[in-house]
């Protein structure tokens, strides 16, 4: 998990990087958003590992900040 965690915040800092030295709107923003990918999935793999507490109690609060959807309810 940790190969993984370090490889996906290598792709966002080389992402950053090289949307920082684009001069193509296109390519910035592609680079841009794959970098923001590359750091969900890195925030993913450390809310998993077992670190204690901590990671427990921020995955915690992202779920509880979540919008919630009340069952039963649909608009047509």
């Amino acid at each position: 998990m940790n190969r993984e965690l370090r490889e996906f915040r290598r792709l966002e800092r080389l992402c950053l990087e090289q949307a920082a030295l684009s001069n193509m709107d296109l390519t910035r923003s592609g680079l841009l958003k794959v970098a923001d990918d590359c750091r969900i999935a890195a925030e993913a793999i450390e809310a998993q590992s077992p670190r204690g507490g901590f990671a427990s109690a921020v995955q915690a609060l992202k779920l509880a900040l979540l919008p919630t959807r009340v069952p039963g309810r649909h608009r047509h």
